[in-house]
């Protein structure tokens, strides 16, 4: 087993720089721990609107938060990258997409906390929590990028 995962771990960074290179703008890396099924499904989310993603299971991903400069009060379960901008957290990829055709000075996205119904924490029959996409940058400056009402 251990083995397989090396294998696959090598054969992923051979690929990283031909995908990243053929989609620079549409490649996600996310950090996730290997039995959060949200995570699952913000990956699910992305991939259906047009994103490649390369999930890798780690033990804890706050050392991944620490490394991308997501400050702690923004933190949520997955830290992801795309194109130099950290993605905490349930961002809707309509919000990724709005980042990379802007492009602020910005360090990334996140949507703090794990808020219901956003991408990837639907729970069918229930409500919409009122949530912000919060764009932070590296001189600890914040301000809302989006912010969506709470339904019923």
């Amino acid at each position: 087993m251990k083995r397989r995962k090396l294998l696959q771990a090598g054969l992923i960074s051979l690929l990283l720089p031909v995908i990243t290179q053929a989609h620079p703008k549409l490649f996600v890396e996310v950090y996730k721990t290997p039995g959060c099924g949200c995570c699952k499904d913000w990956i699910a989310h992305l991939e259906q609107n047009g994103f490649k993603v390369v999930a890798h299971d780690v033990p804890d991903t706050a050392p991944y938060r620490t490394r991308y400069g997501v400050p702690k009060e923004l933190s949520s379960c997955h830290t992801g990258v795309i194109d130099g901008y950290a993605l905490e957290g349930h961002v809707p990829a309509s919000e990724i997409k709005r980042l990379l055709t802007e492009r602020p000075k910005a360090r990334g996205l996140s949507v703090p906390g794990m808020p219901v119904g956003t991408p990837g924490m639907e729970v069918e029959g229930t409500r919409r929590d009122a949530y912000d996409v919060v764009l932070f940058g590296a001189d600890g400056s914040r301000k809302v990028f989006r912010s969506y009402a709470a339904q019923p």
